[in-house]
């Protein structure tokens, strides 16, 4: 491989199986950082991907594995895999307390002293096993970690003369550490739930013959049998029939979707009760299910901000310990001439609770257990630090289309001038408009087909560019357009005056309709509200969002109806992009911490700037995967208030965990001088801590959002 160094790096991806310590796990990853032509490494515990840039010396790597007891294979060469740690160690775990407990009952009983302390030693040896492994390896680096204060822990305890407490001690911390592997593998447990979601295999038609392939196999373009009750396997559009599906384990939606020709699917997602036949349009490695799941994977390296402080910390922390539990070795005897026996076993103790497993761990535990939650709930968030300033913010800016509103126009309201029914009326404007091309009109004739009016296009069909249009209905000329239109004509608009001021003051666009003499009625058009956007922002503003803001491109009377009807404390109106941008950078001085809320695709300048962007509806857009830092991947505001309430919670969580830890280590630091700590307390009292924090986490994997 030194051959090959003059070339440009190369990205390797390896498996790292055995995984159940953090600290352990970042300790690893930079050990293999210092490797010879490593550019950059970067290793997730939770999924045990370790990914490499440069030339990569795979027995070297595979050597620092074993100081952690890891087994090594590059991701393509996993046809074989080593059982996971916990399951080989629980053998040797449950022998050595069975000779704990029958060393210590013919200890107790008077029996022969070789006979149970040898039973002592067996259980030392079967407990502490791979820890003493991983010591050995660990000192040749000088590398004092928790393995290393274990095994000097259970040596010096023999040396004492303190056989019970030495084997205790062994045994205690291969629970531990059985018990830390399963709180690790049930953290793990959601991103493998997300790597199941989609099938291996897919039903296509090839040479007009259907057969199951692999999904590495599918080509862009080709057509998936999708039957009833099966899963997506790719990406695609539907290309033949209807159905509803389950897009939940995507988007989080809680009621299936109907798909009809020309509707995209995602893979992962389940047909219910129609089959459809679907044109792929994505590859396996780059479906919306493979990008969130690559996305999940990276937002769970990257560090938070509590957990930089964290392990900035733990460097300080730790070889002050050390020093300050080889002083109560040395000092005391040295100094005042007492014995030594009693002070070098509470300096043993002060080494078992000096590593700060607990502290290292009380960040990532809470993160990772947060994203996986997000996740299941159809958000994604790309890292810790965004989940917590987000559990942070005071403000949140909400741009209008596509976000509060549906994004499309729709019919509003109704109403005739003249004898003709409301129905009708509508039935003849989508009529004349059927031939127009203008957005608004699409509206009507939607509406109007929604009421069962077959539409039949009017005769002599004429566009008023800026005004409306005419056509000839039953030998008759209707028009339809603004009031400037029948101002030119000399229509009188005096009885539609005032509700047209009415309708104009709500923020509708409204559209007159009438003959050559006489108005026959009027149709506002607006881009309709969700249906839950003002209950979302209640509930924000019950979850502790002290400001909410509205951004929009339309005028003022628009942006005041919004704002009122949804329920935010202010609104900004008329803003291009380059507003949007500069009213972000206002709120943020005037509120500190500030996210907002757009589509990801115009919001995306102002979406960079705000503490926290969000995008809506990532799912069927590209561009907001790639520029939000949280996304939602349903057109769903509600799932808004879960996120502030996830983000609070898990901040909160992570004060509880650091707290705790700090408070356990000072009370245990303060029993040493008097000589409480034990060495089977500073064990329980080290792990236990650790686990406790780790469960504690773990309570975020249980967060619902409300339905």
């Amino acid at each position: 491989m030194r051959n090959n160094q003059q070339n440009a790096p190369t990205q390797t991806v390896l498996q790292v199986d055995g995984i159940t310590c953090l600290d352990c796990a970042a300790k690893f990853e930079a050990a293999v950082r210092q490797l010879p032509g490593i550019v950059s490494a970067s290793l997730n515990p939770m999924s045990g991907r370790l990914t490499l840039t440069g030339t990569i010396d795979l027995p070297a790597i595979r050597a620092l594995g074993r100081e952690e007891d890891y087994t090594i294979v590059p991701v393509d060469q996993r046809s074989v895999i080593a059982p996971p740690a916990a399951g080989r160690q629980l053998p040797r775990a449950q022998l050595s307390g069975l000779f704990l407990i029958f060393a210590y009952g013919l200890e107790k009983f008077q029996g022969p002293a070789p006979a149970y302390l040898a039973l002592y030693i067996t259980a030392m040896v079967l407990g502490g096993w791979g820890n003493f492994r991983k010591a050995a390896y660990s000192l040749r680096r000088l590398n004092f970690n928790m393995s290393v204060l274990m095994s000097v822990a259970v040596v010096g305890a023999v040396g004492i003369g303190q056989y019970e407490e030495g084997a205790t001690v062994a045994f205690l911390y291969a629970v531990s550490e059985l018990l830390e592997g399963w709180t690790m593998e049930k953290s793990r447990r959601s991103i493998r739930q997300l790597m199941d979601l989609a099938p291996k295999l897919a039903r296509v038609r090839r040479n007009g013959i259907e057969i199951d392939l692999p999904v590495e196999e599918i080509a862009v373009g080709e057509i998936m049998i999708i039957r009833p009750g099966e899963k997506i396997a790719l990406d695609g559009d539907v290309w033949h029939g209807e159905s509803a599906i389950n897009q939940a384990a995507i988007t989080g939606e809680s009621l299936p979707v109907e798909k009809s020709p020309g509707a995209p699917v995602f893979a992962g997602t389940l047909n219910t009760y129609g089959a459809l036949e679907v044109e792929v349009t994505r590859l396996v490695q780059d479906t919306t299910i493979a990008r969130i799941i690559h996305m999940v994977e990276a937002a769970q390296t990257k560090r938070a901000l509590s957990q930089a402080f964290v392990e900035k910390f733990a460097a300080v922390y730790t070889p002050v310990v050390m020093a300050l539990a080889a002083g109560i070795v040395f000092l005391p005897p040295l100094l005042s001439g007492l014995e030594w026996q009693p002070w070098i076993y509470r300096g043993l103790a002060l080494l078992v609770v000096a590593c700060p497993c607990a502290l290292v761990v009380s960040t990532p535990a809470a993160i990772v257990s947060a994203i996986g939650t997000a996740a299941r709930n159809g958000i994604l968030i790309k890292g810790g630090i965004y989940l917590e300033e987000m559990g942070s913010v005071q403000a949140i800016a909400l741009d209008k289309t596509g976000t509060l509103t549906e994004g499309r126009p729709v019919v509003t309201d109704i109403l005739p001038l003249h004898s003709l029914p409301a129905k009708d009326l509508l039935a003849l404007a989508a009529d004349v408009e059927a031939r127009s091309e203008h957005p608004l009109t699409n509206a009507i004739v939607e509406a109007a087909r929604e009421q069962g009016h077959r539409v039949v296009p009017a005769t002599d069909f004429q566009s008023l560019p800026g005004r409306g249009a005419q056509a000839s209905r039953n030998g008759e000329q209707i028009l339809i357009g603004n009031p400037r239109l029948f101002e030119e004509r000399g229509i009188p608009l005096v009885p539609a005056a005032r509700p047209i001021a009415e309708l104009q003051n709500q923020g509708k666009t409204v559209m007159i309709i009438g003959t050559s003499t006489y108005l026959l009625g009027l149709i506002a058009v607006a881009d309709a509200l969700r249906k839950n956007s003002p209950a979302s922002v209640a509930e924000l503003k019950r979850s502790g969002i002290r400001h909410t803001i509205l951004l929009t491109g339309d005028n003022s009377v628009t942006a005041a109806a919004v704002a009122a009807e949804v329920g935010v404390d202010e609104y900004r109106a008329e803003l291009l992009p380059e507003d949007k941008l500069a009213a972000i950078h206002e709120l943020r001085r005037q509120y500190g911490k500030v996210a907002m809320v757009g589509d990801g695709i115009n919001d995306a300048p102002a979406l960079a700037l705000s503490t926290v962007g969000i995008a809506m509806g990532g799912a069927g857009a590209d561009t907001a995967l790639e520029t939000a830092d949280i996304v939602l991947m349903a057109d769903d505001l509600s799932k808004l208030p879960f996120l502030i309430r996830l983000s609070r919670q898990t901040l909160t969580i992570i004060r509880q965990n650091i707290a705790f830890s700090l408070l356990v280590k000072v009370l245990a630091i303060l029993a040493v001088f008097p000589g409480w700590l034990t060495l089977w307390l500073a064990i329980l009292a080290d792990m236990g801590a650790t686990l406790l924090v780790t469960l504690n986490s773990l309570r975020l994997l249980t967060v619902k959002a409300k339905p």
